[in-house]
């Protein structure tokens, strides 16, 4: 399902991305965010990393990065999808529903 409250997740985690959205986002990191690895649509532990220090700079995600999606991780995310993506749910760390539906806005290619 994804992280629920106090889970900590390592290894792929897309967050209900699909593997297209996942690799314009891992463009994205790898332009931006310092990203170093492959473009192939798996969110990777170096995936998060880069996506931490995103939030960590401009979301106020305080943990380290560690590529771990940990519940302040989704917290910072939720920060940003509601500031940017229209996301009206709660800042509670659970990747839910409504935390997939607007990741997934966030990464979908932009035209």
């Amino acid at each position: 399902m994804g992280p629920q409250a106090g889970a900590r997740l390592t290894a792929i985690e897309n967050l209900g991305l699909n593997a297209s959205d996942a690799e314009y986002l891992q463009g994205w990191l790898a332009s931006y965010w310092g990203y170093p690895g492959a473009v192939d649509g798996q969110l990777d532990t170096e995936s998060w990393k880069a996506l931490q220090r995103f939030l960590q700079e401009r979301w106020g995600y305080p943990g380290a990065v560690d590529g771990v999606v940990s519940t302040e991780t989704v917290k910072a995310l939720q920060r940003r999808l509601r500031a940017h993506e229209s996301y009206t749910g709660p800042i509670d760390g659970i990747a839910g529903p409504s935390t997939r539906e607007a990741f997934k806005r966030f990464a979908a290619p932009k035209s």
